[in-house]
């Protein structure tokens, strides 16, 4: 066995054994094994053939974004200062080695020598696309610079990465400093008995009196949606809305780090030809141009904030009348919202949490893609990189062949990146070994188990595993065998969002939830009466809700489009929030500051892709709809049609050839309560 685990590549990453020290040398050994690869497949150049010229780097690279993956994996959930250090020093030199390779001329020339050689047309539908991607990426790659500005698009790509690490380190870092102690008891009144108990609990782990809280998921929502005292929810809300900001540590100040990258995207694109970082962000997707994703919004907007603006005014006068608040403050808005919801549909979500413990959350989730795909799921062993991270495995029912396995780390800790994400461990492919087996990372930042009871999950926290579940499933169910379209590679980022957003829509029928619950306490179901009550408030605020990912979506696209702006990020951002917004915090907020989708997450100039893929997924699920919800047919024929065949082919084209029709916005709107 290999000394550093990065290298071994003969099955599972090996967690249990992966320092910070293995990092730097696994890395610059497999770059330099893959720069030998390169020269071997250049004297192919002329004469490429799918074997001799694509398949031998695609191998090469494959292992070194796999051990990267690792590496990148654990600075997200297990952060520590030397795994950090070991992190940032060594990925200036990954950025520049795929940079480097997405402009080299000779590849370039290879690729193109294929694509307009007799072989290319023996090639099938899926290497077709590969080829004719490859080409694509060597443009908007930088092949076709000069030498000079290669060079100086080189240090963009590397700048670029940096900062977005830096971007996203500083917010994790200004999240943990944070914490509050709450002596007086009165401050706890309203808040969950299992709130206050795991803040008891964060505060003995501090070797603290009292209750400490945080800002973290399962410690601030809380907060904001129960706690009576008010002055407690303001103390969270400032805390929270100035993270990474100039109201903090000056070397946590993410605001020049914005600036920064808005400078680099918008430089890249001007090097690229292209008059903005959102033209050139919306090359390889579905959208055509900014001005039909912003034409998409706008009309979105103008459908939804009519609903917004209702949602928001009752929201104030019940708060007058109801609740004696004058002024409605931002950091009232979640509690009051609580308290109008238990008013008008006699349940909380505190209620509802009762219900859902992880174990029958998770029965109930594997039962639902037994009943879809004919799969089954069950533990399995691997090692892991904490003791609440878990390992399954996904098999066909009927002949137990392994289809895929995953990792599931569903709590939120100190060193763990916030959110919930899916990331791809392996990708299956087709080698001379044999077919490789997917993996997939499954993370989330929920509240653990607390006294001795078990983890309890919010009906939306329920809403999140089943999204992520989604995308592990886009990555696990592919029967591609070429990796640049195997899972989800190749497919449109605007695309992306269908499968997580489309598993979303069964945690609202009856038939799953009446066997995924089970009360922590007296062991009953879910009542009928209380999912009727919740089926009833499922459109409540929907058009609030709405308009704020509007608005989030028109600053990134307008954010990101020509540079430089004609007024500041704040500004902008204030402008959006005065054409489509009901709800407007206080000019401290510093919301840009922790929008790490954009300034480190990928999601540069598309964030709307949650919306377009929104679109999709309602009418997706409209299918399911018209035949009983819980269809082994119509599950047969979503994974056949989009989950299967990956980035092979358009993502359009896969639609169509679900619904046998374009898409429509109709049932997004049905599903939103805006019809």
């Amino acid at each position: 066995m290999n000394t550093n685990p990065l290298l071994d590549f003969s099955g599972l990453p090996r967690f249990a054994h992966i320092q910070p020290s293995h990092v730097e040398p696994a890395m610059d050994t497999l770059m330099a094994e893959n720069r030998k690869l390169l020269d071997q497949v250049l004297l192919n150049a002329k004469h490429p053939s799918w074997d001799n010229f694509v398949i031998p780097l695609e191998e090469g690279n494959e292992r070194l974004s796999r051990a990267w993956g690792q590496v990148a994996h654990l600075n997200a959930v297990v952060n520590t200062p030397e795994l950090r250090d070991a992190y940032n020093t060594t990925l200036p030199k990954i950025t520049q080695y795929w940079a480097t390779l997405a402009q080299h001329e000779g590849l370039f020339a290879g690729y193109q020598t294929l694509r307009q050689s007799p072989d290319f047309e023996t090639l099938t539908p899926a290497r077709k696309r590969i080829v004719e991607n490859a080409l694509r990426d060597f443009r908007l790659g930088g092949a076709e610079l000069s030498t000079e500005k290669k060079s100086r698009f080189l240090e963009i790509q590397e700048e670029q990465a940096a900062t977005g690490a830096r971007f996203e380190q500083n917010l994790l870092d200004a999240t943990n400093a944070f914490e509050y102690a709450v002596d007086n008891p009165s401050q706890l009144a309203g808040l969950p008995a299992d709130v206050v108990a795991a803040a008891q609990e964060t505060a003995r782990q501090k070797d603290r009196k009292g209750h400490v809280f945080t800002l973290h998921a399962p410690s601030y929502l809380p907060i904001m949606q129960y706690a009576d005292s008010r002055e407690l929810r303001q103390l969270m809300y400032r805390a929270n809305a100035t993270r990474a900001s100039e109201f903090g540590p000056a070397e946590w100040n993410n605001a020049p780090l914005i600036e920064r990258l808005l400078e680099f995207r918008a430089e890249e694109a001007r090097l690229l030809g292209f008059e903005s970082y959102a033209t050139l962000s919306l090359e390889p997707k579905m959208a055509d141009s900014p001005r039909t994703v912003l034409t998409f919004l706008r009309d979105l907007a103008h459908r939804a904030k009519p609903f917004a603006r209702r949602d928001w005014d009752e929201l104030r006068e019940f708060s007058t009348k109801e609740l004696g608040l004058e002024n409605l403050e931002p950091w009232d808005v979640p509690w009051a919202s609580e308290k109008l919801l238990q008013k008008r549909y006699a349940f909380s979500e505190q209620e509802v949490k009762q219900y859902f413990p992880e174990d029958q959350v998770l029965t109930g989730l594997f039962t639902v893609i037994h009943h879809l795909y004919g799969l089954t799921v069950s533990p399995a062993e691997a090692p892991l990189w904490h003791p609440d991270a878990r390992f399954f495995a996904l098999r066909d029912a009927s002949s137990q062949e392994l289809v895929g396995q995953f990792y599931l780390d569903l709590y939120a800790r100190p060193g763990k990146r916030g959110g919930a994400w899916m990331d791809d461990a392996i990708t299956r492919c087709r080698k001379a070994t044999g077919l490789q087996t997917p993996v997939a990372y499954l993370t989330c930042n929920f509240s653990g188990p607390v006294e001795g009871k078990p983890a309890l999950f919010t009906h939306d926290e329920v809403i999140t595993l089943f999204h992520e579940f989604g995308h592990g499933l886009h990555h696990l169910l592919t029967e591609m065998e070429d990796l640049p379209v195997s899972g989800i590679n190749g497919v449109e980022w605007d695309a992306v969002e269908l499968p997580s957003q489309f598993m979303e829509n069964f945690c609202w029928e009856w038939e799953v939830l009446s066997g995924m619950t089970r009360h922590v306490e007296t062991g009953q179901p879910l009542p009928r009466a209380l999912f009727d009550r919740m089926q009833a408030a499922r459109h409540f605020q929907s058009g609030m809700q709405m308009v704020r990912q509007i608005e989030f979506s028109l600053f990134d696209m307008e954010l990101h489009g020509p540079y430089p702006l004609k007024e500041s990020h704040l500004q902008l951002l204030d402008r959006i929030r005065r054409e489509v917004a009901v709800v407007f915090p206080p000019e401290w907020h510093r919301f840009p500051n922790s929008f790490s989708h954009i300034f480190a997450g990928g999601y540069a100039a598309g964030y709307y892709s949650y919306k377009w893929a929104e679109v999709l997924s309602a009418d997706a699920y409209s299918l399911f709809e018209e035949n009983g919800g819980l269809d082994a047919s119509s599950g047969a024929r979503l994974r056949h049609e989009i989950l299967a065949v990956g980035g092979s082919r358009p993502a359009m084209e896969s639609f169509i050839a679900l619904r046998g029709r374009p898409p429509t916005i109709d049932a997004l709107l049905r599903q939103h309560g805006m019809t």
